[in-house]
């Protein structure tokens, strides 16, 4: 059984991941020209609709994570995206010297929420 105290933490870790999806998913709107034009680069067909599928999920799950309503479920769209997203823009396999560094770090940055989110759906199962 959690303690007050032990909710408390598990709200702001649901906060602090869902949020981040949900920020993402907003700001992606603003890059979504950018966004479609290297997706369709990198072979994906119909980008634009992808992307926008992509978008309202990070958004519609980042928020049932934050609120949570159907964790487990949200948390695991989440880490498909992720899994999906990942090496599509963040390709550091490509790259070379900076650009490379910057490209990894995007990469753990990605993968880093991926066990938050398999926590999460431990947790809420």
């Amino acid at each position: 059984m959690f303690s007050s105290f032990d909710s408390e933490i598990l709200f702001a870790a649901r906060l602090l991941l869902g949020g981040a999806f949900v920020f993402a998913g907003l700001r992606n709107i603003q890059n979504a020209a950018f966004l479609t034009q290297l997706m369709t680069t990198r072979g994906v067909p119909q980008a634009r609709l992808v992307l926008w599928l992509g978008i309202v999920l990070q958004t519609v799950t980042g928020a049932l994570v934050i609120a949570g309503i159907w964790t487990a479920a949200a948390a695991l769209c989440l880490v498909l995206f992720l899994v999906v997203a990942t090496p599509m823009f963040h390709n550091f396999w490509d790259h070379q010297g900076p650009e490379r560094a910057s490209r990894i770090n995007g990469f753990v940055g990605n993968v880093a929420p991926t066990g938050g989110f398999l926590a999460l759906i431990a947790q809420s199962l």
